[in-house]
């Protein structure tokens, strides 16, 4: 029988899935068209599906609930938006683990400050996960290109955004359900959506492949917010973030898998740490 306390360790790990998966599909989409269209349309879809998932779990929400997620929403928007430029640029090999260090170390201090103390060999696999993804995103070829260069730099900015979010999205009452969630979809669709409307962004529909890896960009950010939400509130802040910041391993072996972007040794000996990192933070 499954062991209560694994529940949470389990919804982190799938949320980091659910993350690397969404990342990956959207800077796909974002090669083949603009950032702003991709959040936009994926934000559609996600409200959507988060929309249902709210109804379907109910939850008893407060006005302070719906502020924190909106506010909350509008960090992650910049998030996004800096992050899909970045994939768009840059090698995701390289991306996504700079954005997962900061996104991780931003709650991680305010869990600790908060007076979280996840243990000895919870702290062992902490230390063991942020290493892991050190080493996913070295790439071990010298000098970076240009591109990959300002892509880091954006990524950096993706992470602390990101940080951010996670943090407001925390603060949320338990017994809020995922409405938080819905209300930060729909502040940062409302935002894109001013953008737009005022001129200074184009959103074009995405279409053929671009359109379809928008669709899953939406359906696994959604589902990876959930189950973040899910995980930190069953567990400890500290723990589910340090989990769910494994997404890179994901998003560098679909880069592997789908466009043939190679692992440095350095590589796949984080992708090999991933593991005992996860197992010590399960125990």
């Amino acid at each position: 029988m499954l062991d209560v306390r694994a529940v949470p360790v389990l919804l982190a790990l799938a949320s980091a899935l659910s993350f690397g998966s969404g990342d990956f599909l959207g800077g796909m989409a974002t090669r083949r068209g603009s950032a702003t269209a991709v959040m936009a349309w994926s934000y559609v879809l996600s409200g959507l599906l988060l929309l249902v998932a709210s109804l379907a779990t109910g939850g008893s929400v407060t006005a302070r609930d719906l502020l924190l997620g909106a506010g909350a929403g509008m960090l992650g928007a910049g998030g996004i938006a800096l992050l899909y430029r970045a994939l768009a640029i840059g090698q995701m090999s390289a991306i996504a683990p700079v954005t997962a260090l900061l996104a991780a170390a931003v709650p991680v201090a305010v869990g600790l400050v908060q007076g979280e103390r996840p243990g000895a060999r919870a702290g062992v696999g902490m230390v063991v996960a942020v290493g892991a993804v050190v080493l996913v995103s070295a790439e071990g070829g010298g000098s970076l290109r240009p591109a990959d260069r300002r892509g880091v730099t954006l990524a950096l900015g993706a992470g602390l955004l990101f940080g951010c979010f996670f943090v407001g999205i925390s603060l949320t009452d338990d017994d809020s359900g995922l409405w938080p969630l819905l209300a930060a979809r729909l502040a940062s669709l409302a935002l894109v959506a001013a953008l737009v409307a005022g001129g200074r962004m184009a959103a074009p529909r995405p279409r053929g492949r671009a359109g379809w890896a928008t669709a899953g960009a939406g359906v696994f950010d959604g589902a990876g917010n959930a189950l973040y939400l899910l995980a930190i509130r069953d567990g400890l802040l500290t723990v589910g973030t340090v989990l769910s910041s494994l997404y890179p391993v994901a998003t560098v072996v679909l880069a592997w898998l789908v466009l043939r972007e190679r692992f440095s040794p350095v590589q796949r000996a984080g992708m090999v740490l991933a593991v005992p990192a996860a197992v010590l933070l399960a125990l």
